[in-house]
């Protein structure tokens, strides 16, 4: 056993001469020197590098994640960001089917009894008035006469200018169609609208510029059309006998929109059914517009 041993050293440490030679010339080109024991060091130190390199690209570059069994080291980061973004669009689908079913509340004509907003408006209160004085002060007097300083010269109610909110900007409207207000605005009796009668196939006009959002006949109400204005305004038209305009159509105020008709189960004679809403909140047209005959 010592003699081999002895021998297999030897051979480790024996020296080897490589030539390179030109294979037509046999000119020697380069030659080198090595043992057997220099060549397993540099095999043993060329492994040991090439291990060190493959753990930091899978430890420290966007390498790993195509090495099966590691993920992508954003994943976190875009996981985290898609919860998000998921959180922010359940929200706003939330709002936007809310929106949607108020809408649908307003054009079929629902009970609005449930409902917050008017809720609010017609709650009753067990406050006694009895006990309140009524007492100008100095600056309301100054303001009273301000406003009716400002207001004494305005003789026309037609296109009238409303603010109901910081949030609602200025609308000019448009009379929808003039005739005669059978039937007037009732919150109680949950008449959100009024009933105007005319002549046969007058013409149905955009209170306000919009985009119509609904046309369509139902049984109850017949032929309707609802046009969204800006400021969350929504005008509604019910029982004509002619659609003029598309859901997606774009309006101006003072377009057609529809021919006066009798149409709907709800309808007891030619009629048109005109609501006027802010908000989910239903306003009296006559405070804004006026429908009066010339």
């Amino acid at each position: 056993m010592g003699k081999e041993k002895k021998k297999f050293i030897d051979r480790l440490k024996k020296k080897y001469r490589v030539v390179v030679y030109n294979n037509e010339t046999y000119e020697e080109k380069a030659h080198f020197k090595f043992t057997l024991l220099n060549m397993f060091n540099v095999i043993i130190f060329s492994s040991v590098l090439l291990i060190a390199l493959v753990t930091y690209l899978i430890a420290f570059t966007p390498l790993r994640e195509y090495i099966p069994g590691y993920t992508d080291v954003s994943l976190n980061r875009r996981v985290y960001e898609m919860e998000r973004r998921a959180d922010s669009l359940e929200l706003v689908f939330k709002q936007k089917d809310q929106y949607i079913n108020n809408m649908k509340r307003i054009i079929m004509g629902d009970d609005f009894e449930s409902d917050s907003v008017n809720s609010l408006l017609t709650k009753s209160t067990n406050t006694n008035f009895n006990n309140i004085v009524d007492k100008k002060s100095e600056k309301d007097s100054l303001f009273r006469l301000e406003y009716e300083m400002e207001t004494r010269n305005n003789l026309f109610k037609n296109e009238m200018i409303i603010d109901v909110s910081s949030e609602y900007k200025m609308v000019s409207f448009f009379t929808p169609m003039r005739g005669i207000v059978t039937n007037r605005f009732d919150r109680e009796a949950k008449h959100y609208g009024i009933d105007i009668v005319a002549d046969n196939n007058s013409v149905i006009k955009a209170t306000a510029d919009g985009t119509v959002i609904y046309s369509d006949w139902t049984v109850e109400n017949g032929y309707s059309i609802g046009i969204q204005h800006n400021g969350n305004l929504f005008s509604m038209y019910k029982h004509n006998a002619v659609l003029l305009k598309e859901e997606g159509d774009f309006v101006s105020a003072g377009d057609p929109i529809a021919i006066y008709g009798n149409s709907g189960s709800l309808s007891t004679g030619p009629h048109l059914h005109f609501e006027l809403w802010y908000n989910g909140t239903p306003l009296n047209p006559e405070d804004y517009i006026s429908f009066e005959s010339n």
